[in-house]
Order: structure tokens, then sequence, then C-alpha cells
């Protein structure tokens, strides 16, 4: 059963709809403990100053920011607390988008909503969003750090996701131009059909993070005293680099497993 990790209010003009912040997503990754070699105890990290070599505690330190080579300017807890935002339970929409005219590089990290009283008003909501095919830009407060992101429907649902700054976002036109001749007929042609070939219905259940799954067959082997079977990973060479010719491998190779 999921659990409420936050409480707000999403303000639609005068309309209130109170309601309940949960993760849509989990972390999965491996996290190891570090300990020393030949003893096995824990070991910890500190901060030490690297003058005397002295351990420094949190308290005795201070911030400071990188205005250019050699000078630093000296920031204080006091001065950064007066510049934190006003704590807020107020989710506010301020305009209503096509969901079209956010690219997924915008998006940050997903939440979903759920109804904190008024589950009429809510599942209405969610509704008229996924009708409209609209997505409201959201803005809030929560725990001490200011966002926008988007609001929007999820198989009946409503989501909150986090996106993105502009300044954050790098624009394609930024890359450089690929340079070399311009690429021929046929092998645009044959790029076409390796997509068609490939063509599929989106099924996420068959994505998974296989070296996960490999360190945790490796703890699970040695926890049970058995000696775990370790395989080398070497990715296959092709001695064909031509875009044609690595474009034909990979056709031929598609319509063999569809075939088989």
């Amino acid at each position: 059963m999921a659990r409420a990790i936050w409480k707000g209010v999403i303000h639609i003009g005068t309309t209130k709809l109170p309601v309940k912040l949960y993760s849509a997503v989990q972390d999965h990754a491996v996290h190891f403990r570090l300990l020393h070699r030949t003893d096995h105890a824990p070991v910890q990290q500190r901060m030490v100053n690297p003058e005397s070599g002295e351990t420094v505690e949190y308290k005795s330190t201070q911030k400071a920011f990188p205005v250019s080579r050699n000078r630093l300017v000296m920031l204080h807890e006091e001065e950064l607390k007066t510049l934190e935002p006003k704590p807020s339970r107020e989710i506010a929409i301020s305009r209503f988008v096509d969901s079209a005219q956010i690219d997924h590089r915008w998006y940050e990290r997903a939440y979903y909503l759920g109804p904190d009283g008024d589950r009429e008003a809510y599942f209405a909501a969610a509704e008229a969003l996924q009708r409209k095919k609209k997505e409201g830009v959201a803005h809030w407060v929560m725990r001490g750090k200011e966002y926008v992101g988007s609001l929007r429907a999820e198989h009946g649902y409503l989501a909150l996701i986090t996106l993105r700054n502009a300044d954050e976002i790098i624009d394609a036109e930024a890359l450089p131009r690929p340079a070399g001749r311009p690429l021929s007929k046929r092998e645009v042609q044959m790029a076409g059909q390796l997509v068609e070939a490939l063509a599929a219905e989106w099924d996420p259940s068959k994505f998974r993070d296989d070296y996960h799954q490999r360190v945790m067959d490796l703890i699970e082997a040695k926890a049970h005293g058995r000696k775990p079977k370790v395989a080398t990973f070497r990715p296959r060479r092709t001695k064909d680099t031509a875009l044609t010719g690595a474009l034909q491998a990979s056709l031929a190779g598609v319509k063999r497993r569809k075939s088989a």
C-alpha cells in the first residue's frame, strides 16, 4: 500500500482540491556498505582540513561560491535562510497547455496525486484533463524548495511531474552538424525498413536492470555459500562499419528472429 509523503491543495482559480502526494517511481539501485579490507569494520567518511589533517565538524564549516578562479564569496546560513521560499501547501495552476507542447526533455520526477476528501471533484478533474488532452502548469513549494511541474491525468488519476527549468534544457541546435556526404536514398530507405521491422507495442515490463539482477544473484549465491558463476560480457565486433552494411545486417537479423 502506497504511503503519502506530502499533502497539498490544488488551486485552479477559486476552486480548491485537497490532495495527497505519492511517489510514482522507486529506486532499485544497489547500495553497498564500505568495510575495511582486513578487519571488515565499517569505514566512515569525514571532512578533513587538508593543511592540518584534522577532522572538521560540520558546525565549523562555511559555505562559499566560486565567482572566479581565485575568488570565493562567503555565505552564511542566516543569509541563505532569508532567501528560502515561504512554506505553503498550495499547488497553484497558472494555465493549461496541450500535452504535445511539453516534450520528454522537460520531465524530471513523477508523483501521483490522490484525493484527500472530495473524491468526486478529484476524479472529475482527472477526467477533464484526460478528455481535453491538457496539462496544467503547476507551481508549489515542498520541503523548502520551489517547483514547477505538470499536472496531468494518468489512467484516471492525477499525476504531478516536476519539470526542469528553461536554463537546464539544451536545444538540439547546439549540437554539431554531422559532417560527410549526404545520405543516399537507399540508406534512408533501409533505415525506414529497419524501423518498420522493429515496430511493436510499448511494453515496459520487458525492460529491467540486468546489472542489478546479476549483482543480486551474486549476493544470493555467496550468502548461501555457493560458488558464483561470473560470465564476462564482451560486445560483438562488426567487420563492416559502413552504414549500408550495418543496416543490412541489422535488418537481416530482425527478419531471422521474426521468422523463428
